[in-house]
């Protein structure tokens, strides 16, 4: 893997700077999200966040989203791509070193709403980034070197992610309270401010070709010129034709599933530090497996796309991750935490591998912009519901409870997806 990183000698030589940038931005990335984003929700819970307030951390993005997804995708329209995503992650990664200083400036309840702000702040420049993103990616990467590119890129946003998950949770076992939790942010400040400056280095090649269809959802919902010139109205540029289409069954299918994994999020870390008991270093360990296999599903999807198709993985893929709730929802001791972590990262690596191409498979390769849009809606729907609803329903049965619940509702979106999507 680092002959292909540094030195690419299958790459042509006007390529490899975007291509080493890219895989460095993703590496930073990766001590970003093992840092402070994995253990932002258990430091809001140790200093006494409530379960809807872990809910309202969740949703502040969708929120954001749903009111600035088109205004966005047609301001980035009129940018510089590559300037336009260096910028907005600028301002985004910004938002990182304010949780470095919460302890000094106020107690625990002022910490979490401060937390809440902050998190709806981010999303603001968040939105663009993560629209705009795959247009720059598309830009900067020849469409026959793109599965390549993102390959590798998965590879080292793995190895990233869980070196850092285990450092930090180290570090917080080992320093005192919160010191600890400062040092982690400040690591996951530095991760992002490295891999913003990778981005400025990203160039794009001025090219005609479209978007790969493997790219994300949100890269690929902008409307298209020639549609923006037939309409004005932001309804008729969603194009509700598209839920008279089979793609509709499809839409209502990966709702279900987004809802499901929603809901069920707040609640671990929840469980995980009141029920549990878990400290730091056991969450860390636990996250570290959980993409270890991860990373190890990834190798074997291929093989178990091309015998079952995506639709099937999909649906099995969701259906299993139920066991992922309810099996920690009957757990008392960390090695079954590590066992569970283990389970749901291989299952995770199926659904969450699948399910995109299983979608693409139903858009037709000349209109995906606007059927991505409706997914982009319904995906940002289920993260807010799933985010405000989740917390709720534990409130009234329970932690252990709910998290069963959702295991069953889990499972029944997968098996709907296999019946009719």
């Amino acid at each position: 893997m680092l002959t292909k990183l540094f030195r690419q000698t299958a790459v042509p030589v006007e390529y490899r700077p975007n291509f080493l940038h890219l895989y460095l931005d993703i590496g930073w990335f990766g001590v970003l999200s093992g840092s402070a984003i994995n253990f932002l929700s258990i430091y809001a819970t140790r200093i006494g966040a409530t379960a809807s307030q872990i809910g309202l951390i969740g949703a502040m993005s969708a929120i954001v989203t749903l009111l600035l997804a088109i205004p966005a995708g047609r301001w980035l329209r009129t940018q510089d791509t590559g300037r336009a995503i260096f910028w907005t992650s600028v301002l985004y990664r910004l938002g990182y070193v304010p949780f470095i200083f919460l302890p000094w400036l106020f107690n625990a309840q002022g910490q979490v709403w401060a937390i809440i702000v902050i998190t709806f702040l981010m999303a603001i420049p968040l939105t663009p980034l993560g629209i705009g993103f795959n247009a720059l990616f598309a830009e900067a990467v020849p469409s026959e070197y793109r599965a390549h590119v993102a390959g590798i890129r998965n590879v080292v946003l793995s190895i990233a992610f869980v070196a850092t998950s285990l450092i930090s949770g180290y570090i917080l076992n080992r320093v005192a309270f919160p010191v600890g939790y400062q040092i982690v942010f400040g690591i996951g400040f530095f991760g992002a401010a490295m891999s913003s400056l990778h981005l400025f280095f990203v160039k794009p090649f001025k090219t005609d070709d479209a978007p790969p269809s493997g790219t994300s959802q949100r890269g690929l919902s902008q409307p298209q010129p020639d549609t923006i010139k037939q309409t004005d109205s932001p309804l008729n540029t969603l194009r509700l034709d598209i839920w008279r289409t089979p793609f509709r069954n499809v839409l209502l299918g990966l709702f279900a599933y987004h809802l499901a994994q929603y809901l069920a999020l707040p609640i671990f870390p929840l469980y995980n530090v009141r029920v549990l008991k878990l400290n730091d270093n056991h969450i860390g360990i636990g996250t570290a497996l959980f993409y270890l296999t991860v990373l190890f599903g990834s190798t074997q999807l291929s093989r178990i796309v091309q015998r079952l198709g995506h639709k099937k993985v999909t649906g099995l893929g969701v259906a299993g991750m139920a066991l992922y709730p309810f099996i920690l929802a009957l757990s008392h001791q960390v090695w079954q935490f590590y066992f569970v972590s283990l389970l749901g990262g291989f299952i995770w690596a199926m659904a969450g591998g699948a399910f995109a191409n299983y979608m693409l498979e139903y858009i037709p390769s000349d209109d995906r912009p606007s059927h991505l849009a409706w997914y982009t809606i319904i995906l940002n729907t289920a993260v807010l519901i799933g985010s405000l609803g989740g917390p709720i329903i534990a409130d009234h049965m329970g932690l252990s409870g709910a998290l069963i619940l959702f295991a069953l509702l889990r499972f029944l979106s997968g098996l709907a997806i296999l019946k009719w999507g």
